[in-house]
C-alpha cells in the first residue's frame, strides 16, 4: 500500500495492466452481465405475475444487479481470468529466478510487479461493474419487451426510480474492495510459488479459489453493514 505513493510509479506497467485487466475482461463481463439480467427478468416475472406486478420487473432487476449480482459476478469473472494470470505469471518468474535477479539489480519486485497490478485492478473493476450493470439491465429490457409485453418507457422508468444513492454506493464500493482482493491474492500466491512448473499450477488454482471465497465473504460483510445502516437510518 505504501508503494502507491512511493516513486518510481511505473506508469507504463500500470497502463499495460489496465489494458489487460479492463479491456481484456470486457467480453466475458459483457456476456455475463447480459445473460444475468435476462435470466433474472425471466425468473422475477414469474414471481411477480402471481401478484399482478409484472411491471415491477425492471425494479427488481436494477436493484439486484446494482447491489449484488453486478459486483459479485464481475469480480468472480475477473478473479478467474486475472488472479490466475497474475499467479501464473509471477509464479513463473519466481521459479525461473527472475525475481531474484530483479532484487540483485536493485529493483523492488513488489513495486515493479505488484503495485501496478493493484492500481490497475482498483481502477478498472468498478468501471467493469458499471458496464456489467447497464448491459444486464439491457438484457432484462430485451426479455421484458419481448416476452412480458412491457414498453421501453415502463421498464426503464422503473429501473431508474428503483436506484438510490445507497445502491450506487454499494455497487461501487464492493468492486473497489474486491479489486484489492483479486490483485493481492493473485500476486501473493504467485510470489510464494515453489516447486517448478507444478508449483505454478498449484499457485494458480489456489489464487482463484481463495479470491472467489474471499469475494463471497466480503460481500456478506459489506451487505450486512449497509443493511444495518439503512435500518438504523
Amino acid at each position: 500500500m505504501r508503494n502507491i505513493l512511493r516513486t518510481p510509479h511505473y506508469t507504463d506497467d500500470i497502463a499495460l495492466q489496465m489494458d489487460n485487466i479492463g479491456v481484456g475482461s470486457m467480453p466475458i463481463v459483457v456476456l455475463t452481465g447480459f445473460f444475468s439480467g435476462a435470466v433474472m427478468a425471466l425468473q422475477m416475472s414469474r414471481a411477480l405475475a402471481t401478484y399482478g406486478q409484472v411491471g415491477k420487473t425492471g425494479t427488481l432487476v436494477s436493484i439486484t444487479l446494482a447491489r449484488e449480482l453486478g459486483p459479485v459476478l464481475t469480480a468472480i469473472m475477473v478473479a478467474g481470468r486475472n488472479s490466475s494470470g497474475m499467479a501464473s505469471e509471477l509464479g513463473s518468474m519466481k521459479v525461473t529466478e527472475q525475481i531474484d535477479a530483479m532484487r540483485a539489480l536493485g529493483t523492488d519486485p513488489v513495486q515493479k510487479l505488484v503495485t501496478p497490478r493493484l492500481i490497475a485492478t482498483c481502477l478498472m473493476l468498478p468501471l467493469l461493474v458499471v458496464i456489467a450493470d447497464f448491459v444486464g439491465m439491457f438484457g432484462g429490457f430485451i426479455i421484458a419487451s419481448t416476452y412480458l409485453g412491457l414498453t421501453a418507457r415502463q421498464y426503464w422508468s422503473s429501473v431508474w426510480r428503483a436506484l438510490e444513492w445507497n445502491d450506487v454506493t454499494q455497487g461501487l464500493l464492493k468492486p473497489f474492495i474486491f479489486a484489492i482482493v483479486v490483485s493481492m491474492i493473485g500476486c501473493f500466491y504467485g510470489l510464494r510459488t515453489t516447486g517448478g512448473t507444478q508449483g505454478v499450477g498449484r499457485a494458480t488454482t489456489q489464487a482463484v479459489v481463495a479470491a472467489i471465497v474471499l469475494i463471497f465473504i466480503l460481500d456478506l460483510l459489506i451487505t450486512k453493514i449497509f443493511v444495518f445502516q439503512a435500518a438504523s437510518g
